[in-house]
C-alpha cells in the first residue's frame, strides 16, 4: 500500500454503490479520511460498513443547498478542510426524443448539472492550493446513443463547466479534470436492462463488442482513475478529460 492519500480528506458524493463506492473504498485504503454521501440512509449505512474505517457517511441530495450546507459544516467543524471533491452523485434515464418531458429535462440537468454546479460551489472555501476536484463525465457526452440524448448532453455540460473553472479558479492552486468512464458493470448501467439476469448478461455483451478491448470497465479501475486525479501524482493535470472506456469513444 503506498498511502497516496495520505492523512487527505475527501469528499465522494454518490457514494453508496458503483464507481463511487469502489472509489471511495480505494481513497480510505490509500490514507485518505472520506466523506460519502447518498439520498437513502440504508444504503448509505451499508456502504459505510462496507468501506470500514476512515470514512463519514451523510445523508444528502446534492441537488438540495440546504443538504450541501449542512454536508460542508459538518466537514468543516470535524476535519477542518478539504483536500479533494468527486462529484460523482448523478443519474439518469433513457427517452426517445418524442417522449423527453420536461421533468425528464428537469431531473437529468438537476442532478448532473445543478448538483455539480452546487456541490462545487459550495466546496471551495474548504479547499486551499494543491486540492484536486474531479467532475464524474461519461463517454456518452462525446457519442450519440439513441434515446440516451438529454443524459448525454448533462454530461457535456460538465465537461464545459471544467474548462472554464480552471480559468475561474485560476491562481488558487485548485484542479479541475473530468473523468468519463464508458460502460461499466454497475448497478447504473444493469438497472436499463431490467432486473433479469439473462437481459443483463446480453446487454453487457453486445456492450462489449462496441469496445476495443472487447468488455465492459469495472467499478475499481475506474477508481484507480479517480486516485490518480486525487493525488499529488497530477499535480500539473488541470482542466483534462480522462476517459477510461476502454477504447469505445477514442476510434
Amino acid at each position: 500500500m503506498q498511502d497516496r492519500l495520505d492523512g487527505k480528506i475527501a469528499l465522494i458524493t454518490g457514494a453508496t454503490s458503483g464507481i463511487g463506492l469502489a472509489t471511495a473504498k480505494l481513497f480510505a485504503a490509500e490514507g485518505a479520511h472520506v466523506y460519502i454521501t447518498g439520498r437513502n440512509q440504508n444504503t448509505l449505512k451499508a456502504a459505510q460498513d462496507e468501506i470500514g474505517g476512515n470514512v463519514t457517511s451523510v445523508q444528502a441530495d446534492s441537488t438540495r443547498s440546504t443538504d450541501l450546507e449542512r454536508l460542508f459544516d459538518q466537514i468543516k467543524a470535524e476535519a477542518g478542510g478539504l483536500d479533494v471533491l468527486f462529484a460523482n452523485a448523478g443519474g439518469g434515464s433513457m427517452l426517445a426524443l418524442e417522449q423527453i418531458t420536461e421533468a425528464h429535462v428537469d431531473d437529468t440537468f438537476g442532478r448532473n448539472v445543478k448538483g455539480t454546479i452546487l456541490t462545487v460551489q459550495k466546496a471551495l472555501p474548504l479547499m486551499a492550493k494543491g486540492a484536486s476536484i474531479i467532475l464524474a463525465g461519461s463517454s456518452a457526452s462525446i457519442e450519440g446513443t439513441a434515446a440516451f440524448s438529454v443524459y448525454s448532453a448533462s454530461k457535456a455540460a460538465v465537461r464545459n463547466l471544467a474548462r472554464s473553472w480552471v480559468l475561474d479558479l485560476k491562481g488558487t492552486g485548485i484542479r479541475v479534470n473530468v473523468l468519463s468512464p464508458g460502460p461499466v458493470r454497475t448497478p447504473f448501467l444493469l438497472d436499463f436492462a431490467g432486473e433479469d439476469p439473462a437481459q443483463q448478461q446480453g446487454m453487457l455483451d453486445y456492450l462489449s463488442t462496441r469496445i476495443p478491448l472487447g468488455r465492459v470497465g469495472e467499478p475499481e479501475e475506474i477508481a484507480r482513475v479517480a486516485l490518480f486525479l486525487a493525488s499529488d501524482d497530477a499535480s500539473f493535470v488541470n482542466g483534462a478529460e480522462i476517459f477510461a472506456d476502454g477504447g469505445q469513444a477514442q476510434v
